[in-house]
């Protein structure tokens, strides 16, 4: 069971799902192990060249920036107690933003705080971690390496496919429970700290957020297949207006002699496809409207090349868009640690009844990510 914590934290999955690797691969730099007791590092690092044509606002801009995942430090702990291996791990997720114009701007974003507990039962964690709903859509996701549709600004991550596809599995404060494996299937439910989506006089949330996943994994002749479901649900209110919300997302993978072929979506209603925060909720939830995506890839790796296409969709009445984002994509390993990465994104989101396209962005990103 040792370094059980680190293989199951979010940041692993990723990693190694991205590089195409068994969950027993060495994937950190273990410092100390003896008499049961063990630490380990591993950390992510970035960066990409991005040229961006906006034709809504017909500018052209170079940026220097992080693609979808941010740079990251992890510490991870483990201890055996008995038949309980106790664990633990913190990440700390860094933005690479300063610069001229804000030379003090990196931002520490610490998305993994938690504790687990290992046993013959499964796991229990406690803390914060990354959410269940949507986890494999996006840890499972073929450019989780690379840029995907552009973000917010010209600093900080890209979205990937966020909002084109998934919506983001928000880190989290929770307590859940994961099972053993059993032949491959493997079941994870928890109650989370719920969001407050009804602000105002007497806003409550009486009942925690619930969130579960059930994924299954199997080799057929040479065929290995993944498939998840997942979902959440939550209530919020106030004086005058109650929120239910829930969200389901599934999907299956394939992958035989280097041609990995994925489809996943998903449905919610009375919640955000992109993210929770106050940003994105400012005033409430209007109403329980809906949303719906799905993702399309495919990928065929040959050598130490990795050719990805991807192109997903997002429509949602919550907020009024529509999206959409073709990547083209090439990975090539330098060595197990060092990747380069070139491609190429084609992101449109129009406005909702009108049709009107609010941003129309070709963005060609040149990057290298380093990791252990």
């Amino acid at each position: 069971m040792k370094n059980n914590n680190f293989r199951k934290s979010g940041l692993a999955i990723a990693m190694m799902a991205a590089m195409g690797v068994s969950a027993g691969a060495n994937a950190a730099i273990e410092l100390y192990n003896e008499d049961g007791t063990s630490f380990s590092v591993d950390g992510y690092f970035n960066a990409f060249y991005v040229n961006r044509d906006d034709k809504v606002a017909d500018v052209r801009n170079s940026d220097v920036k992080m693609g979808f995942l941010p740079n990251t430090i992890g510490f991870n702990f483990s201890k055996e107690m008995g038949d309980l291996t106790l664990g633990g791990r913190s990440s700390f997720w860094s933005t690479i933003n300063d610069g001229l114009e804000s030379p003090t701007d990196t931002a520490i974003d610490v998305r993994q705080l938690y504790a687990t507990v290992d046993g013959s039962f499964g796991q229990v964690l406690i803390g914060k971690d990354f959410g269940l709903y949507a986890r494999s859509n996006i840890f499972l996701d073929e450019i989780l390496m690379g840029f995907g549709s552009p973000g917010a600004a010209s600093t900080g991550v890209s979205f990937g496919n966020i909002r084109t596809g998934y919506p983001y599995p928000n880190p989290s404060a929770q307590i859940t429970y994961r099972s053993p494996d059993m032949g491959g299937l493997n079941v994870a439910a928890g109650i989370f700290e719920p969001a407050n989506t009804t602000p105002g006089a007497q806003s409550e949330q009486s009942a925690p957020r619930f969130e579960a996943e059930v994924t299954y994994s199997a080799d057929l002749n040479g065929v290995a297949l993944t498939g998840w479901v997942n979902g959440r649900h939550q209530s919020s209110e106030n004086a005058t207006t109650k929120i239910d919300s829930q969200g389901v997302g599934y999907g299956v993978k394939a992958s035989i002699a280097g041609i990995s072929l994925a489809a996943s979506g998903f449905t919610s209603k009375g919640d955000v496809p992109i993210l929770i925060n106050e940003a994105t909720i400012p005033a409430g939830l209007a109403s329980e409207e809906d949303a719906d995506g799905y993702l399309a890839q495919a990928s065929y790796t040959l050598g130490a090349n990795r050719f990805v296409l991807s192109y997903g969709e997002t429509d949602s009445d919550q907020g009024n868009f529509e999206t959409e984002n073709m990547s083209v994509a090439v990975f090539h390993d330098v060595n197990s640690n060092f990747k380069l990465v070139a491609e190429y994104n084609m992101f449109e989101q129009k406005a909702k009844p009108s049709g009107a396209k609010t941003e129309d962005a070709n963005t060609l990103a040149l990057g290298a990510v380093v990791m252990f």
